[in-house]
């Protein structure tokens, strides 16, 4: 009697593996996995923080570039909108995949650990990170914004369309802005969420959450900061309007959204297994 092909085998024993796995990164493990992302994070130097925050508030201005040249060069239709906000999703892809310091990722990714242990030096480590990072995104978004502002690359059309979206992202009363903040922090919290279980569609996953932000007209700080500061460095708002009317509240928003909402639910779904062991 001829033996069996040892092919289908094969491929069947490949498939049971690739089940075992999905089936095994459990709440439990993606927590760990966050944690562990975290813990790398809250032990890097200042200075690697720093850099990797600028970069990041650098890169994140292809996002409000992106919607804004796909605003300038398609016609003025009723599905313009859903497909321009399609350009958001540039700056997000450049930071998560360059693996850059966006503070609105910190939200969850760095809380993780305090949520374990609760101790001072955990609040503090994570308070040093928040501020580094956020400072040094702001930063980076002041350059881009400048260079937009003052250097000759931006087309009369684009130009005119980051304005336009620059008054948007600014103009809202702060109440909306802190609002609109919270279903960006959630979203941006459970895109991270995803990331360790999803290596094969972590460009999709991306792509889809953050152009949910920009269709829902959700307010993003650190995206929104290089709108801010498009405005800023060319007189066209004031720091009260600014600060107070824009930063602290979407700030607020995203901080409620990611670490109030998000993470403290993750959270408390995973307690009981984590106590137990």
């Amino acid at each position: 009697m001829d033996e069996p092909e040892s092919k289908p085998l094969t491929e069947e024993t490949k498939e049971d593996h690739a089940v075992e796995e999905a089936a095994h990164l459990s709440p439990r493990l993606i927590f760990e996995a966050i944690r562990r992302s975290g813990e790398e994070e809250l032990r890097r130097p200042v200075r690697a923080l720093w850099y990797s925050g600028i970069a990041a508030g650098i890169l994140i201005s292809f996002s409000v570039l992106g919607e804004a040249l796909l605003r300038a060069k398609l016609p003025d239709t009723g599905w313009r909108y859903i497909v321009e906000n399609a350009g958001y999703t540039l700056g997000f892809l450049l930071v998560i995949l360059g693996r850059m310091q966006l503070f609105t990722e910190n939200t969850i990714t760095t809380v993780v650990p305090v949520m374990i242990k609760p101790t001072s030096s955990a609040f503090g480590r994570t308070a040093r990170l928040w501020g580094v990072v956020l400072i040094a995104n702001v930063v980076g978004a002041f350059a881009v914004a400048a260079f937009f502002a003052y250097g000759p690359v931006l087309a009369d059309d684009v130009r005119q369309a980051f304005t336009d979206l620059s008054y948007h992202a600014t103009g809202m009363p702060p109440a909306e802005g802190f609002l609109r903040g919270i279903p960006a922090g959630v979203l941006i919290a459970a895109l991270v969420w995803m990331l360790p279980g999803s290596e094969e569609n972590q460009v999709a996953i991306i792509i889809i959450f953050t152009w949910l932000i920009a269709l829902g007209d959700f307010t993003h700080i650190v995206a929104g900061s290089v709108e801010m500061a498009f405005l800023a460095v060319q007189g066209l708002i004031g720091t009260q309007q600014a600060v107070f009317s824009f930063f602290i509240p979407v700030l607020m928003g995203n901080v409620v959204g990611g670490t109030v909402i998000f993470t403290v639910l993750a959270w408390a779904q995973i307690k009981p297994e984590v106590e137990e062991t």
